[in-house]
């Protein structure tokens, strides 16, 4: 349900935002040579929100221990901070602490993490740390996912690849409302993910990173942290790609001497475009290392057939879908594009 809301409402997303003049135009840290309409975020958001009405509408109960009303709030937020973004080029800072307002709003509607389970180590309790420690979590996940949105398809893939892992685990650990959530999510970030495979037709924007960051970060507390076999460990392989890259940011710029929170163009898929290797390879190799995350993942649950199953259709279906997108939307011509838009 999900995937074709998602799949419907992306070309008219798409037709409004070239109708207004919001593009994402070419510049000294952008990878794009022609401007391409952002705000895709706006039909992910719209996708997993509908449809989560519609399944609750047919009757369904959630059952997430009061968490429900933290990820929808909090999501709610982070998604209307990365529109105004998109639409006004926000202060870094003002959208660093509108981060911490969503995550506060988060954690006392629900989304905590009161223990950390650390492998070959006793339960640790964090008690009065757990405020703390969630608030990191979830900012950090939301910038993550912002992080590695510069090259087409690489924060769209690696959320259905993630939410798909989540949904996975969730689902055999007796987690079925986080495992919905996270089955939502990954249907609208494929139906968006068709549109923004290389050649991007459009660009989900700060609003589709930071809710997807967001809808991650909580369903690895609801869905996997809240299970008696996981560890902490497993939320890092399902998000290892993410992870990895603002780590490598956040110390790669301090040691530098530089705000940790400004973009710059030296993240992991902007050194694989160094290397030599194109837009599709990078995330290629990128989607591979998410995978193997997500086998470590679902091995550790002991469901990992049913996992390669689902992926293997899901890599069929994109496949599908975006030779038909190619189709039903050609990009447009060299000479359409020799004289750009106005941009917002």
């Amino acid at each position: 349900m999900a995937l074709i809301i998602s799949l419907v409402l992306v070309p008219l997303v798409r037709r409004q935002a070239i109708a207004a003049g919001y593009y994402d135009a070419p510049g000294e840290r952008k990878i794009h040579k022609y401007p391409i309409p952002r705000l895709g975020g706006i039909a992910i958001w719209l996708g997993f929100m509908l449809a989560l009405g519609a399944i609750v509408l047919l009757g369904w109960k959630p059952e997430l221990n009061n968490a429900l009303p933290g990820i929808l709030a909090g999501g709610t937020i982070v998604f209307t901070l990365g529109l105004l973004d998109d639409l006004f080029n926000l202060s870094p800072y003002l959208k660093l602490a509108i981060q911490f307002v969503a995550a506060l709003t988060a954690f006392f509607l629900g989304i905590q993490i009161n223990n950390l389970d650390l492998p070959g180590a006793q339960l640790l309790v964090l008690n009065a740390l757990s405020l703390p420690v969630t608030v990191i979590w979830l900012v950090g996940l939301m910038n993550a996912m912002n992080f590695i949105d510069g090259i087409d398809g690489l924060a769209a893939g690696v959320t259905t690849i993630s939410a798909l892992t989540l949904t996975i685990v969730a689902m055999f650990t007796n987690q079925p409302s986080s495992a919905l959530l996270a089955a939502l999510l990954a249907g609208s970030s494929l139906g968006f993910l068709v549109y923004n495979f290389h050649p991007a037709r459009i660009f989900m924007g700060d609003s589709g990173a930071l809710f997807c960051g967001f809808l991650l970060a909580c369903i690895a507390v609801t869905g996997v942290l809240k299970t008696k076999v996981a560890v902490m460990l497993l939320p890092m392989f399902v998000l290892s790609v993410p992870l990895l890259d603002i780590t490598y940011s956040v110390f790669r710029r301090l040691l530098k001497g530089k705000n940790p929170f400004l973009a710059d163009s030296d993240h992991i898929h902007h050194q694989f475009l160094k290397a030599g290797m194109g837009q599709v390879k990078t995330v290629t190799y990128l989607y591979s290392l998410c995978v193997v995350g997500g086998l470590i993942s679902v091995w550790y649950v002991n469901y990992l057939p049913i996992y390669v199953a689902c992926l293997a259709s899901m890599c069929v279906l994109a496949f599908l879908l975006i030779n038909l997108v190619r189709k039903l939307f050609p990009l447009p011509t060299p000479a359409q594009l020799t004289e750009p838009p106005p941009t917002h």
